[in-house]
């Protein structure tokens, strides 16, 4: 998380340009109180005031700061935050010397919890400084020229099929539990929907067209005037986007990306598709790739790179048919944690597959990401099955 924010300027993690968008320093310290709460309890806090500042949604523990309020405070400072962390690290170290099993099941979901916000650090930054009137760079590498990905259909046969996941390693409660789920016999495109492909959608008039879209997608097209995918800039007839490597030419070959349900599942039956269920991108995952050959994140660089995937996982996370809910047999975390998932198993949709912004030792097959279906500023994309 430092190594993510190491390249801003301490203005830019004061920023919330939307509701939705977080100051990089309120990551920064929510993450630290996460461990504080849930490794350190039956300790002195740092700040009494600081769990009203920085708890994110967890009603059990109190009040706090509305998220649209979060861009409001100058404090605490940027370097009382770096302060408060070096002094839970060192805790932490402290009580990983006598601590038992449950401790360190406590200590590992909030690294996992971290490392969402390390995605979450990186679509906010991108907002933040796409807002900027010159779109500063983040990352200085320049992006490399994308390879053809050839795209076929991966076909799975009819059947009874496992999915989730079972409690061997680490997994958030909403994984579970791994059940039996009848298939439909269906094809899943190899590859993801790129540039030149939505391009054609936009140039057919899509975003005009009606019998594409779902009427709450319609109507939120036309409410907010919706006609391409969020950074993306036409001038003179000549398409370009903005990346964390900063403004340039739409790159054709590059997965389409910041793209909402709404617009995914317009594109898919332009086209003639359909978006997967989960259960059927997961059974796909299971039998075809290899995660080694995902596009997750191994290096910052990596996220300058404009690339497709010969995975099914990686460079972005792709939208699915399936409403969030719990599976048969879910139980939830136990005490406040019993927030994290659960509560939010309303009126949002699953994507599947992970991203470039992903860390690669954070995802797994069974990974269930939700958002609302109007957003898209988070590194979202399309995969079609038939």
């Amino acid at each position: 998380s430092e190594k993510i924010c190491a390249g801003l300027e301490i203005e830019d993690h004061c920023v919330q340009p939307a509701a939705f968008v977080s100051p990089p320093k309120w990551h920064l310290g929510h993450t630290t109180w996460f461990f504080e709460t849930f490794c350190l309890t039956g300790e002195k806090p740092f700040s009494q005031d600081w769990s009203y500042i920085f708890n994110s949604y967890y009603e059990a523990l109190g009040k706090r700061v509305a998220q649209d309020q979060r861009g409001h405070l100058s404090r605490p400072l940027l370097r009382e935050i770096n302060a408060y962390r070096n002094a839970v690290d060192e805790a932490i170290s402290k009580r990983a010397k006598i601590e038992d099993e449950k401790w360190w099941k406590a200590l590992e979901a909030g690294i996992h919890h971290e490392q969402q916000h390390q995605e979450l650090l990186l679509m906010d930054i991108k907002y933040i400084f796409a807002k900027q009137t010159n779109q500063p760079s983040y990352l200085k590498t320049i992006r490399e020229p994308d390879s053809q990905i050839e795209a076929s259909w991966l076909s799975v046969d009819e059947g009874i099929y496992s999915v989730g996941a079972r409690a061997e390693t680490f997994i958030f409660d909403n994984e579970t539990s791994q059940h039996k789920t009848y298939l439909a016999p269906f094809q899943i495109r190899s590859a993801l929907t790129n540039n030149s492909e939505y391009l054609q959608f936009i140039e057919d008039g899509g975003y005009k067209r009606p019998e594409f879209w779902l009427s709450d997608g319609w109507q939120w097209a036309v409410d907010n005037k919706i006609s391409h995918p969020l950074y993306w800039r036409s001038t003179n007839g000549e398409w370009s986007e903005y990346t964390l490597a900063g403004h340039g030419p739409l790159v054709k070959k590059s997965p389409v990306m910041h793209v909402s349900y709404y617009e995914a599942d317009a594109f898919a039956r332009w086209a003639g598709y359909r978006l997967p269920t989960e259960f059927e991108w997961e059974v796909a995952a299971k039998k075809y790739e290899d995660l080694s050959h995902a596009h997750l994140l191994d290096d910052l660089q990596d996220l300058a790179r404009s690339r497709g995937t010969k995975s099914l996982s990686g460079s972005v996370w792709q939208w699915t048919a399936s409403s969030y809910q719990a599976y048969p047999g879910f139980i939830p975390f136990k005490g406040a944690m019993s927030e994290y998932n659960a509560k939010f198993m309303s009126g949002q949709m699953v994507l599947r597959g992970g991203s470039a912004a992903t860390p690669r030792s954070h995802y797994r097959q069974t990974y269930r990401n939700f958002y609302y279906p109007s957003q898209r500023w988070m590194f979202s994309g399309i995969r079609v099955a038939k």
